[in-house]
């Protein structure tokens, strides 16, 4: 090896007892993979911009970090977010961003790529970009530092980062991250001529990938955006996202990951479909992974029993956007309960929609005696408010399945819901105490005793690009917390049920924040170079997070601009405007978008149906991205069928 790529951990070892939860840092997991440096020709660095026990178990990362390592010519490590006190030890000590892999310093790598779920991690990749000596602009990088490739949901608009990556890519990562290695192997291979900007040329060439530099944004006289062209040939006018269509030929993670510190999932996690058609306005995640692509029953069955197998782990996550929509989920609850039946292994499904759930199903999963709380997500808590969300799933629904539950043994309901949505109400805000209350009410009769429980969690609506609401104004901070303070009065102040309804719920602060990141254009870059300069870090940490920061840094650096906080946030957007994220192409049909914002806006709000099960609504996915709905059911059974002793 070259010093450049030594391992810091002899540096690093010592100094470990100083900082808190030291074992984040040590690496060495079950699974993990470490190459001979000089043994590939392509070299990438993962990284997930959180604390190690969020960003370990991510299952994008995870699947990406095998793809990549099973190539015989591509080294892939991880990195994460450090905390503030193993910050400045690095800093005192002068040791760079490393992996947990090798504990090869970062700036040393090929690519380095990041995975953002979420617009509030932003900060820690400056940091880390710091700590790896990588200039944070990408203007001013170097030909020896790595090209920074942004992914994940949040990378659909990643104007407010333009500044700082060299490259996004959009939608699934599977096969992206292997062509985008295939060039840089290439260009390597010939020398590496015209160093880092023919390199990136060559990737924006593809088709596949969006290189910012590449672009020109201007702004007319009312500070909106003008126009977002191409200043490069070889650039497209609109960059597509990829779509992974077989997730059979993909049964990835093979060999989880297993963490050697607590982190927030401790499970062995199979995504048994990816996309969503229920057309819930409000929900990114549905709307740019569309269309809904199902794992067979085999594949799944296989993938359970390797993954069990070479983890260790005694859960089983079955994984979706909606994972009870799965065409087969009764016979795969069933196969896999005959299969488990008896073992400690047991199975879970996150969240799941009142109209998919049955008790016959969660029985199944929870016939290995593990009985949890029942999880459902009606979001909005009057009739009125799940027809603007599009979310149609009726008071009476959700009554009938948990007074089901309630009846076959359940104590335990969570309802999720969300405040700030469009056209909403104090009094709409109200009825999900009053569904709470019915809900109590339900349990007592059917369950002929009090001993039950409802906990409510309530999120700000944050309003999100490439879907129907991405024009919507989000309610200010202070109208979210006066509505959420009237709710938990309304139930806490009747005896009846204030001990048996939990709230939780943040304030309004941190959503606002988000707004302005997940809406916002280049211009925001600036301010969250502020925010990181005076000392912005972990901002999804209610705990770390200040708005009182992020405030006062917007209103300094946009000082003079034209727009502020409240112009990226509270304002409503028109239909002729050119949104920050026009260029980037999810597949829908903008128009299509709009005539569903209209339809969530009308006096009577028009509710669509999904279309695995109804036709075409032409939102332009399947068309424009040469895509089509995969799904059930296969006649296929689940593999191995021998029951485990």
């Amino acid at each position: 090896m070259t010093m450049s790529v030594e391992s810091v951990f002899p540096r690093l070892e010592p100094l470990l007892p100083s900082v808190s939860k030291p074992i984040q840092y040590v690496g060495g997991e079950l699974n993990a993979t470490v190459k001979d440096w000089d043994s590939v020709s392509v070299r990438w660095a993962l990284m997930y911009p959180d604390a190690y026990e969020v960003g370990l178990p991510n299952q994008g990362v995870q699947i990406l970090y095998e793809v990549l390592n099973e190539r015989d010519w591509i080294l892939a490590e991880r990195t994460y977010a450090v905390f503030a006190d193993m910050e400045q030890v690095m800093r005192d000590h002068d040791i760079p961003q490393f992996t947990v892999d090798g504990h090869r310093p970062v700036g040393a790598f090929d690519v380095l790529g990041l995975s953002f779920a979420t617009e509030l991690g932003y900060t820690n990749m400056l940091t880390a970009l710091d700590l790896a000596g990588i200039p944070l602009h990408a203007v001013d990088r170097r030909d020896e530092d790595p090209v920074v490739i942004a992914g994940g949901h949040s990378a659909f608009n990643p104007e407010p980062v333009a500044d700082f990556v060299d490259a996004v890519v959009l939608g699934d990562g599977e096969e992206i991250v292997l062509a985008v290695s295939e060039v840089v192997r290439e260009h390597k291979a010939e020398g590496s001529p015209g160093g880092r900007l023919e390199l990136l040329r060559r990737l924006a060439a593809s088709g596949g990938v969006y290189v910012p530099r590449f672009y020109d944004v201007t702004y007319g006289p009312d500070a909106s955006i003008e126009a977002i062209v191409p200043n490069h040939q070889d650039a497209p006018v609109r960059v597509a996202k990829h779509t992974l269509m077989d997730l059979d030929a993909w049964p990835y993670p093979r060999k989880p990951l297993v963490p050697l510190a607590e982190t927030v999932h401790e499970r062995f996690s199979v995504e048994i479909f990816r996309g969503c058609t229920r057309g819930c306005r409000f929900c990114q995640a549905g709307m740019i992974t569309r269309p809904v692509r199902e794992r067979s029953l085999q594949s799944i069955g296989q993938m359970i029993d390797n993954g069990l197998a070479a983890s260790g782990f005694d859960e089983v996550g079955l994984l979706s956007l909606s994972s009870a929509d799965h065409s087969e989920i009764g016979e795969m609850a069933t196969q896999l309960a005959d299969r488990y039946e008896g073992t400690n292994t047991s199975m879970s499904l996150p969240s799941t929609r009142v109209d998919a759930f049955n008790i016959t199903l969660a029985n199944e999963f929870s016939r290995n005696g593990r009985r949890s709380g029942l999880t459902f997500a009606p979001e909005g808590g009057s009739e009125r408010m799940r027809r603007v969300i599009n979310k149609m799933v009726s008071e009476d629904d959700l009554i009938n399945t948990v007074a089901a539950a309630y009846s076959h043994g359940w104590r335990q309901v969570k309802l999720y819901f969300m405040c700030g949505l469009p056209t909403e109400t104090d009094e709409d805000v109200l009825q999900i105490g009053e569904l709470a209350k019915r809900v109590i009410d339900t349990g007592r009769e059917v369950a002929g005793h009090k001993d039950i429980r409802c906990t409510v969690s309530i999120g700000g609506f944050v309003p999100k690009p490439h879907t129907p609401f991405q024009w919507a104004a989000q309610l200010d901070h202070e109208t979210t917390d006066e509505r959420l303070r009237k709710l938990r009065a309304s139930v806490q102040s009747d005896k009846k049920y204030g001990r048996a309804i939990g709230f939780r719920y943040h304030d309004g602060r941190p959503g606002i924040v988000e707004g302005l990141l997940s809406r916002g254009d280049r211009r925001v870059g600036r301010v969250i170079e502020a925010v990181w300069r005076d000392g912005g870090r972990f901002d999804g940490w209610s705990e770390h997070f200040s708005f009182d920061r992020w405030e006062a840094k917007a209103a300094e650096v946009l000082a003079g601009t034209g727009v502020d906080l409240d112009w990226y946030t509270t304002r409503e957007r028109g239909a002729d405007e050119i949104l920050p994220w026009d260029h980037l192409d999810s597949g829908l049909d903008k128009d299509w978008l709009w005539e569903d914002w209209l339809d969530a806006l009308a006096d009577d709000p028009v509710e669509v149906e999904d279309c695995r099960w109804t036709p075409c609504f032409d939102c332009g996915v399947c068309p424009s991205m040469d895509t089509d709905i995969q799904i059930g059911p296969t006649g296929q059974q689940l593999l191995p069928l021998s029951v485990v002793r």
